[in-house]
């Protein structure tokens, strides 16, 4: 059985987003009146619980897409942001520049830099065999999160190069001669990264790519036969490079090797740099990247108490990859090799390696016991200054420093010259939205099953009640509704989402100051009154859902388009005239929230961000409002003008980037339903639809 049938007898697994402009209707079926007797208590997971969940299923779905290959690989160019990537032929040239030349008996070791693109460097060291005959196989090796990379590794290269191998080890950005950054999210606070889709695992892939095209114009080497190999964050590369290039015939990964349920459930993200994953976009585990890889000749290596890849995790990949290749044919070009101790290479590990690349690459059958181990004498090693390329330092034009921010161009502003444009602008963004940001929307989302829990009054003159809605599978909100027993009802509605960590009667205050005959409701997104978790833990809860495919902004987005649905169904609201208000980071999500819906009578912000690309706090805490892929669709203030004809209200600071969609309400001719006021209580509703 080839690839392509193999994945059409998986079962489909999908995720989307609300479909398209809801239209709902102001006589919806109003909650059922059921006694409190009859009611069944009903408990939330926690966020954990959650996030742990949905991990699991995204390991459990693996391999079940049944989409051709080319869109896969496409897809999986996409999360590393590579998706522009230029095929061999068409891509920047590598001017390559050899710094120096040691000479040993065996080999010889050429210190070089290239260009993976124009002015970002590569620092390489490369090992050619000394008497090779024709053209040998060679071996890309990937460095480490060792402070000294192609230092700590050089046994490896030097090894390959003893048994006959061009061997180029290439350095990190992060870790390199030249110190650029990995650890954004990690260390950083740059959680805006996942607003851009970026990941240093494409930057270290396309270094990779670009490596292989290097080894490629070498004459020594025999660019039919190439192969990668690395540990620890090499090791995750190595999955990358195999995946993303099929150049590679022969790899290894060692210590590189998880399920997303594993790094999620055991916390073992804690401890893994930004470069360990992609962004999850189609919400895919490691296996589904070995699918690219199969049916070529693959070996999984790992110590089995590692600390931060769990051997069941493991096992639990190579079990399904394995299946796959015996669907291929290709049992033998798939194996795993364990062992006892921590995260580190072992001989034993080592040589199998070796082995596994002669008989892949050379064609031959040599036993690990007699391929001979690496050197572990480090007076018989090279020393840094030996190695190093740059010996009088970084050159002053490198881009290594400043990659991660070369690699992404924010989307400018929409040129709408009139309503028809906007239309067609819309439509673009909320469908490349609706897959790119917003694809772990529940498919077939629960019924909302919308439950007046109590009856209450406040002071004389007002009345209400809490209510319940199911906003997903495991989480069950709460909103509270106030209205003046004077106003008509059903009455328009104005729907303010609850910040995390403020005081418990805020929102009602805040809603308050919206001065118009209507019924005031707070709502209660995820992780605010009683779904909030610490804020110690946001950090963790940061990564861990976006290695999931979600962010804790977007996880809010679809809090408040259900809260939307179920105001919708209150007897007491008039479900054609709901607004929605948010402060701070909030706006984020009422403003997307604004868009999918496509119903909101008003939308009230109080001091928005002024853009999703900006950087947070380094230890999570602080507003969360990263969605991810976001910034290369759109950003807030662009969301606020595809609101239009919708009333927008902005109180507060409002930031100039909100310039264009005023600009824009004023040429499409409605300029009165863009304000700017001091305080939302300044604000008086210009009609009553």
């Amino acid at each position: 059985m080839n690839r392509r049938n193999f994945f059409k007898t998986g079962a489909a697994a999908g995720a989307g987003l609300l479909s398209g402009r809801v239209t709902l209707s102001a006589n919806s079926e109003p909650p059922p009146a059921s006694p409190p007797a009859a009611r069944k208590p009903q408990f939330n997971l926690t966020i954990r619980d959650y996030l742990s969940r949905e991990a699991r299923r995204i390991s459990d779905r693996a391999l079940t897409d049944t989409t051709d290959i080319a869109t896969r690989r496409r897809h999986y160019m996409e999360m590393m942001g590579l998706q522009n990537l230029p095929p061999i032929g068409q891509r920047p040239p590598l001017n390559p520049k050899v710094t120096g030349i040691v000479e040993r008996p065996a080999y010889r070791i050429e210190k070089l830099y290239y260009e993976s693109l124009p002015k970002f460097y590569v620092t390489s060291n490369l090992y050619v065999p000394r008497d090779i005959k024709g053209r040998a196989p060679g071996v890309l090796y990937v460095c480490g999160h060792s402070d000294t990379q192609k230092v700590n590794y050089q046994a490896q290269a030097k090894r390959f190069a003893e048994l006959g191998f061009v061997c180029l080890i290439v350095e990190t950005v992060q870790l390199g001669e030249v110190r650029g950054y990995h650890h954004g999210c990690y260390r950083e606070g740059w959680w805006h990264w996942y607003s851009r889709g970026y990941t240093p695992a494409g930057i270290e892939l396309l270094n990779g790519i670009r490596g292989l095209d290097l080894l490629c114009e070498r004459s020594e080497v025999d660019g039919t036969k190439l192969g990668v190999t690395g540990t620890s964050g090499g090791g995750a590369a190595t999955w990358w490079i195999a995946a993303g290039d099929e150049r590679i015939q022969c790899a290894a990964s060692s210590c590189g090797t998880s399920t997303v349920a594993s790094y999620v459930h055991d916390r073992t993200i804690d401890g893994h740099c930004d470069c360990m994953w992609f962004i999850n976009t189609y919400r895919w585990d490691l296996t589904d990247v070995g699918a690219l890889i199969a049916p070529r000749a693959f070996m999984i290596s790992s110590a089995n108490r590692d600390a931060i890849f769990t051997i069941a995790s493991i096992n639990e990949v190579h079990d399904r990859l394995k299946r796959l290749y015996r669907k291929l044919g290709a049992a033998d070009k798939l194996a795993l090799t364990t062992y006892p101790g921590p995260h580190a290479y072992s001989e034993y590990s080592r040589t199998r390696i070796f082995s596994w690349f002669i008989k892949h690459l050379m064609g031959r059958d040599v036993p690990p016991e007699k391929v001979g181990d690496l050197e572990l004498d480090k007076s018989k090693l090279e020393t840094a200054d030996t190695l190093r390329v740059f010996a009088g330092g970084p050159l002053k034009e490198d881009r290594t420093l400043t990659i991660h921010e070369d690699f992404f161009t924010t989307p400018k502003p929409p040129a709408i010259a009139d309503a028809t444009a906007l239309e067609k602008e819309r439509g673009r963004v909320i469908a490349a939205l609706r897959e790119k940001t917003f694809g772990a929307f529940p498919a077939k989302p629960p019924p909302l099953d919308v439950q007046v829990e109590f009856e209450l009054k406040s002071g004389p003159t007002s009345s209400g009640h809490r209510f319940a809605f199911t906003s997903e599978e495991g989480w069950r909100l709460h909103g509270r509704l106030m209205i003046a027993d004077e106003v008509k009802q059903p009455a328009p509605a104005v729907v303010a989402l609850r910040l995390p960590g403020e005081e418990r009667n805020a929102t009602d205050a805040f809603a308050a100051k919206v001065r118009a005959p209507w019924a005031k409701i707070a709502i209660e997104p995820r992780g605010t009154s009683d779904t909030a978790w610490g804020d110690e833990l946001n950090w963790h809860l940061r990564r861990a859902s976006a290695w999931t495919g979600r962010t804790l902004a977007s996880m809010r987005v679809w809090d408040a388009l259900r809260a939307l649905q179920a105001v919708r169904k209150l007897p007491q609201v008039d479900g054609r005239q709901v607004s929605l208000a948010a402060r701070g980071e909030m706006c984020a999500v009422a403003l997307y929230a604004a868009l999918l819906d496509g119903n909101v009578r008003t939308l009230f912000l109080e001091s928005p961000p002024a853009t999703q690309n900006a950087r947070g706090e380094k230890d999570g805490r602080g507003p969360a409002i990263e969605m991810l892929n976001c910034l290369r669709i759109t950003d807030l203030a662009q969301v606020a003008g595809l609101l239009f004809p919708a009333e927008i209200v902005i109180a507060g600071v409002c930031p100039l980037t909100y310039a264009w969609a005023e600009e824009l309400y004023r040429k499409l001719g409605a300029p009165g339903k863009f304000h700017r006021v001091a305080n939302l209580s300044a604000w008086q509703p210009t009609r009553i639809l």
